[in-house]
């Protein structure tokens, strides 16, 4: 396998590669972190193009302070709004911005509106088109993002798969293997780089009465978990059930849907918290004895910190933490036993997962995505105005 310096030498022995007009498209928190390192490879040599999907101040603000300043970064503020309309909206701001600004590659990041509609301006102005996180598949047609994720990758002239198993959900689909590229995911260096260190860890835990291996930590946001009353009071009751605290950061969506049924209540006996900034959540997973979410982010980010996550999903797109770093449930009482057994040996679960490689990648993601992009051919088949 190439060293770090090995594949940053190729990146910057290729000057389209390092500074070549790259436009990142994004518009949601997971984005932004995750596109963070190909932002700080890339330099003055690339536009960051913020749709604002997520635009709340506890998502988007504190993670816009810790991002490599860039003098082309582009706030589009679409806001939200039913998928549809966001999307056409999107669409059309994101167009506007290539219109003025000519790019030489576009790059998006994951499954998300403003990552299609990043994808589709692309193909209107006849760009080359990379996807970053590609080949990731749940099987779930219920799931939106699982429409995404395929139509961006169809759309895609360089798909850079995270793991083998990626590469193989494209190949199945006829996606030709020579626009296919398994790079790991940027996810590794982003937590890398916003990880706090040992003794910032132990201040953050301090300060709300924690100590290591002593407590959970829960995120809950998909429309599956939150959107409905019934597996939303399931989940936070099987939460206040556990043994230990559990930490409890409210996503804005979750904490409009327990308003909305009444289920104040049900948090009570957690730990709730406010959004919170990358390397303070970090600190407080690094930590946990054992994490619980329906997040795709935090499914990856567990097996860099060599934490054990609870999914709290009906499918997931990440199967490759499963039996190792991770077990998915579904809303209800497998979520307290689940949670029981790896609490009864945290020490020993603990020095296990430490061993066991993250299976997406070795931290050098950025810099092969940024190489395997400077090799995208500029020009396409097809043109702005054909209709």
């Amino acid at each position: 396998m190439s060293t770090t310096a090995d594949i940053r030498e190729a990146v910057t022995s290729c000057p389209e590669a390092a500074a070549g007009g790259a436009t990142l498209v994004c518009g949601t928190r997971p984005e932004l972190i995750k596109l963070a390192p190909l932002v700080r490879l890339f330099g003055d040599g690339c536009s960051v193009v913020y749709t604002g999907q997520h635009y709340d101040e506890s998502l988007y603000s504190r993670i816009r302070v810790d991002l490599p300043p860039s003098n082309r970064f582009h706030e589009l503020g679409v806001g939200g709004g039913r998928r549809g309309d966001q999307l056409g909206r999107t669409i059309s701001a994101v167009d506007e911005v290539l219109a003025a600004h000519r790019a030489r590659v576009v790059i998006v990041q994951g499954d998300t509106t403003s990552a299609l509609a990043g994808a589709l301006a692309a193909n209107a102005h006849s760009l080359p088109l990379v996807h970053v996180e590609a080949g990731l598949r749940s099987h779930d047609r219920a799931m939106p993002e699982e429409h995404n994720r395929v139509l961006i990758d169809h759309l895609a002239d360089l798909c850079c798969a995270p793991t083998g198993l990626n590469r193989e959900n494209l190949l199945a689909e006829n996606v030709p293997a020579e626009r296919i590229v398994v790079t790991g995911n940027t996810v590794v260096e982003a937590l890398h780089t916003a990880l706090p260190p040992a003794c910032e860890r132990e201040a953050v835990l301090a300060a709300r009465g924690l100590v290591r291996d002593g407590y959970a930590l829960a995120t809950l946001h998909r429309p599956e978990n939150v959107d409905d009353p019934g597996p939303l009071a399931l989940i936070l009751k099987e939460l206040g059930r556990l043994p230990v605290p559990v930490v409890f950061p409210l996503h804005p969506r979750t904490a409009k849907s327990v308003t909305r049924f009444g289920l104040g209540r049900l948090l009570e006996p957690l730990v709730v918290l406010e959004p919170q900034a990358y390397p303070a959540f970090l600190a407080l997973a690094a930590e946990a004895a054992v994490l619980v979410s329906d997040s795709g982010g935090i499914q990856e980010e567990a097996s860099v910190l060599k934490r054990p996550v609870i999914v709290v999903r009906r499918s997931t797109e990440r199967p490759e933490i499963a039996g190792t770093f991770g077990v998915r449930v579904p809303a209800g009482p497998r979520i307290g036993e689940e949670a029981a057994r790896w609490l009864e040996d945290v020490a020993g679960h603990r020095e296990r997962l430490r061993y066991l490689p993250s299976p997406y990648g070795d931290g050098t993601a950025a810099a092969r995505i940024a190489a395997a992009a400077g090799s995208v051919p500029v020009h396409r088949t097809g043109s702005a105005a054909a209709g």
